[in-house]
């Protein structure tokens, strides 16, 4: 057991890690964050920003010699510097673990080898690759095998013809069957060194361009499915031999549950689990990063999130002087406002969520929404 006043090493400097960084210093750990970025809103937080690259070789050094052990809050960590830093200290999850799931042909082929029910696809690597496709995969989505996540690096195509109009030569890709979808849910789990497990309740998310929108907590689907996606996803974890908190997105396709993604790390559909949850998804981090006993994650309330994105701060594509109106949410009984501390707004920036929690709902749903319709959020 790792117990405090230990240091820990966030690597990630986002809302995610800002989240780690609070829970982290709740259980009375301090908490160093390396990320390159300045004015990133974890190491505002933190007890040391180390300001670099996230292969700097003096600040892995710097990380190695003082903190106890490091986790990560995004899969765009370099494996490479986990594996370093996992030479002289526990790091948590593996570097093996973010490499597959930050690479979709690697994550695509790890769920394929290991018989967890997927959506067709191809790798793709060459303008052949393409056309040799099976025809079943078009219409489809052409996605970029690295750095691909809020909808980026993704083209819907319906035909062969359109794969070869947006192909770029030396980028490799993942062709998926665009599949009819029933629903969009996830589940997000920790696992502990020894193989003990706990799942939060099954989210159900709605997207907009891309990006995720709302979660609606408990999942509005039929007990067997929820249940089929929480065991899929917990053999996932021990096949990988996950230590850490994971999320797991699904489809739910025609009568069946498939993998869409993994992310190792806390996700933004996890966000309700700080308001309507016994312990958090971050709580549960620290826990397994440090080998303390996994809380119970008991729902007490049901929830529906909201993401605020930097389209707020704009009016007709101009940015705006002023903050949003956060009165009117202030104003909702049952809603918990949580804003990110980033300093620039752009279209598409995660600055913040809300999540309304109450005993119904169908209640709380109705309150989210139109909560949502007050700040300014369209449907456009």
């Amino acid at each position: 057991m790792i117990l405090p006043p230990s240091i820990l090493c966030m690597l990630g400097g986002g809302q995610l890690g800002r989240f780690f960084v609070s829970a982290a210093h709740e259980s009375g750990y301090a908490v160093w964050v390396l990320d390159p970025d300045a004015e990133s809103p974890a190491g505002r937080i933190a007890d040391r920003h180390l300001c670099a690259a996230y292969d700097d070789a003096d600040a892995l050094g710097d990380i190695a010699a003082h903190c106890a052990a490091a986790t990560t809050e995004f899969e765009n960590v370099p494996a490479a510097t986990l594996a370093c830093l996992a030479e002289r200290m526990p790091v948590h999850p593996s570097a093996r673990a973010v490499a597959i799931c930050q690479d979709r042909i690697a994550e695509k082929s790890f769920l394929r080898d290991n018989g967890f029910p997927h959506g067709d696809f191809a790798i793709i690597h060459t303008e052949a690759d393409i056309q040799t496709a099976d025809a079943r995969l078009f219409p489809g989505i052409l996605k970029a095998a690295r750095l691909g996540y809020d909808g980026k690096g993704q083209t819907v195509v319906e035909s062969r013809e359109a794969a070869l109009a947006v192909f770029r030569a030396g980028e490799p890709f993942v062709l998926e069957q665009r599949l009819a979808l029933d629903a969009e849910i996830s589940v997000v789990l920790a696992r502990d060194e020894t193989g003990g497990m706990r799942a939060f309740p099954v989210a159900e998310n709605r997207h907009r361009r891309g990006i995720l929108d709302v979660s609606i907590v408990p999942a509005r689907i039929a007990p067997p499915f929820a249940d089929e996606a929480q065991e899929i996803a917990g053999r996932i974890a021990a096949r990988l031999d996950y230590v850490g908190v994971l999320a797991v997105e699904f489809f739910v396709s025609q009568g069946r549950i498939l993998v869409n993604e993994m992310a190792p790390r806390p996700h933004n559909s996890g966000h309700y689990t700080l308001d309507a949850c016994l312990a958090s998804q971050y709580e549960q981090q620290v826990r397994a990063l440090c080998g303390l006993p996994l809380a119970e994650p008991g729902m007490h309330s049901s929830s529906v999130m909201v993401n605020l994105l930097g389209d707020l701060w704009f009016r007709d594509g101009v940015a705006s002087a002023s903050e949003p109106d956060w009165a009117r949410l202030h104003a909702v009984p049952g809603l918990k406002l949580h804003l990110y501390g980033k300093r620039a707004a752009r279209p598409g920036r995660k600055m913040g969520h809300f999540t309304v929690v109450g005993d119904r709902l169908d209640t709380v749903l109705e309150t989210a929404l139109k909560a949502r319709r007050d700040i300014g959020i369209r449907d456009d």
